[in-house]
């Protein structure tokens, strides 16, 4: 069942907008975005911005048996994935967060995590683990600490902005994750 009472409400260009989690109860992993892009928000869908790897990383990595499309999002529960966003607040670049946005996030963030129950959270990109974590960094891979009783993972983030990654080496850490879900299970 999808979590529709998390849909985020947006007017963009005098539309409304509904970007929402794609969330079930017991899934094998939640990808936990920083925050939706502005091309997400204007869209209606989570990780739509052409240049974001996030769909093309997932089926690469094993995640998803073919290429799924933005638009196909709710596809990802079929697979065991689904997706929130750890502030909802659409911006330019993650960047343009601060520390006390993902704070002020993390209790919903942690009820709803809590309350889904998925075996593995895998933030994209380090700034909301190591923010609501209160720390200045961390490693990449599975982390030491639970996020709402939660196995926890920190991966790099997808976005076309994060050029630190190719798209074989995004591969390469979100294969790690879905190896260690398959051993689990």
């Amino acid at each position: 069942m999808v979590a529709e009472m998390d849909c985020k409400d947006n007017l963009v260009a005098g539309r409304r907008t509904a970007l929402s989690d794609v969330l079930a109860v017991g899934l094998g992993v939640v990808f936990c975005g920083l925050n939706p892009a502005l091309t997400a928000q204007r869209d209606g869908h989570n990780f739509s911005s052409p240049s974001n790897r996030f769909w093309r990383v997932l089926h690469l990595a094993g995640f998803t048996p073919v290429l799924l499309r933005a638009s196909d999002e709710r596809e990802l529960l079929q697979y065991g994935c689904g997706i929130t966003a750890a502030v909802w607040r659409a911006t330019r670049r993650a960047a343009d967060l601060t520390a006390k946005d993902y704070l002020t996030a993390a209790p919903e963030l942690e009820a709803k995590i809590g309350g889904f129950a998925p075996a593995n959270l895998a933030f994209l990109g380090k700034a909301a683990f190591a923010a609501i974590n209160g720390r200045t960094d961390c490693d990449w891979g599975e982390q030491s600490e639970l996020f709402a009783g939660v196995r926890t993972w920190v991966l790099p983030n997808p976005s076309g902005l994060n050029r630190a990654f190719t798209l074989d080496r995004l591969t390469g850490h979100y294969r790690e994750l879905r190896a260690k879900i398959q051993q689990i299970s």
